[in-house]
């Protein structure tokens, strides 16, 4: 590894992060659709679904979760728009640590989101969303998102330095979009019918959103936790070896 990979690290991270300022629409846009989906559900939805509880309460975990799996679609489409333009081939012919350009994209979308959760939260916060978590569990549901965002990033690296188009390089957000919705991120589990049922109780998504929404409401998280973190942890180690692998080879 370079000796200087941190400020290398640094200023490409400047440097992306400066395109995002220079077009704030990928923001608007990561937010848009978490947030129309919130007012859909709240507003429409919400009188029909019981879950004992406000449904503001109940459901913005999904859709905290569904506003990173937004946004990670943008760091795909970043990256492959860099390598489109050969900035690999002009960084590889200067002494920087290679791996510099993948960090950057990382922290560039580790920032955006959380801009973007910051911003949901708030509207969730407008329309009434209310929580009695102390600082404590604040910090732990942020590690969380964090670490769910650390491990979702990752993920969209790989499409973004294998994809054959622009399109294809932001599309493979669309299953993680949806993946909240076979969940316990919207209605309780035990209303689906049995093999529905047994699908949402154990993917990551429904660990993940229990775990978030019982920090919220100051209530046991149980194992949820340990099976969120073992979730978040095996993906993002997967995702990260994949995706050095394909690094590697694109700049071999």
């Amino acid at each position: 590894m370079n000796t200087y990979f941190l400020s290398d690290t640094l200023a490409l991270t400047v440097r992306t992060l400066r395109h995002i300022t220079r077009s704030l629409d990928t923001i608007i846009t990561t937010v848009l659709t978490p947030v129309a989906l919130m007012l859909m559900f709240v507003y429409v939805f919400g009188g029909a679904i019981s879950t004992g509880s406000k449904y503001i309460n109940f459901m913005l975990p999904g859709i905290l979760l569904i506003t990173i799996a937004s946004g990670i679609s943008y760091t795909a489409f970043r990256l492959f728009m860099d390598l489109k333009s050969g900035i690999l081939e002009r960084f590889q012919s200067m002494p920087i640590a290679r791996s510099g350009l993948l960090w950057a994209h990382v922290v560039t979308s580790m920032v955006a989101n959380l801009i973007a959760l910051v911003i949901v939260v708030g509207v969730a916060l407008l329309m009434g969303f209310r929580s009695s978590a102390g600082v404590l569990a604040w910090l732990a549901v942020t590690g969380i998102l964090l670490l769910s965002t650390l491990a979702l990033t990752w993920l969209a690296v790989i499409p973004g330095l294998t994809a054959g188009s622009v399109e294809s390089a932001g599309a493979f957000a669309y299953p993680l979009i949806f993946l909240p919705f076979v969940s316990s991120a919207f209605v309780p589990t035990e209303t689906m019918p049995g093999p529905v049922r047994w699908f949402a109780e154990h993917q990551p998504v429904t660990s993940i959103v229990d775990t978030i929404r019982a920090l919220f409401a100051e209530q046991p998280v149980g194992n949820a936790i340990w099976t969120a973190l073992a979730w978040c942890v095996g993906v993002l180690v997967a995702a990260y070896v994949l995706a050095m692998v394909a690094y590697r080879r694109k700049s071999a």
